[in-house]
């Protein structure tokens, strides 16, 4: 069994983007939590409902989002699936089956333990997992 934990969309700037989905969705303004995220160079707007929406804009002009939004412009990003704790599990298992992550061990992330599994190996996907916060 899997569970989508959330999708990620790179935006250009965090404020617009956020009325914008608040608007499309009739989402509230003031339920919309941000994350900023250093380590990773981008600030995070998660939008909270069955399935999560994150909208991630990108601080570093050097990083990894950066260089996405200039070659691609802004728009679908990654899926994220929770996994059980611990999430080196989930790491290792994939890795014996052959993916390519991006990550030797899980990192932190705007909400948690999560990897990332390079597209080259996810059906042209960047994919994400987060440690299930509820244990499921």
């Amino acid at each position: 069994m899997f569970r989508l934990d959330h999708i990620g969309i790179v935006v250009a700037a965090l404020e617009p983007a956020v009325e914008l989905y608040c608007r499309l969705l009739g989402y509230p303004p003031e339920r919309v939590e941000y994350h900023d995220v250093p380590s990773e160079g981008v600030r995070v707007a998660m939008f909270k409902g069955n399935t999560r929406l994150e909208l991630l804009e990108p601080t570093d002009p050097d990083g990894a989002l950066a260089r996405f939004l200039q070659k691609r412009g802004g728009g679908f990003h990654h899926f994220c699936f929770g996994a059980p704790a611990p999430l080196e599990d989930k790491l290792a298992a994939l890795r014996e089956q052959g993916f390519q992550l991006l990550d030797e061990a899980p990192r932190r992330g705007a909400e948690g333990k999560v990897f990332f599994v390079h597209p080259k190996s996810a059906g042209g996907i960047l994919t994400e997992f987060v440690e299930d916060r509820d244990g499921s």
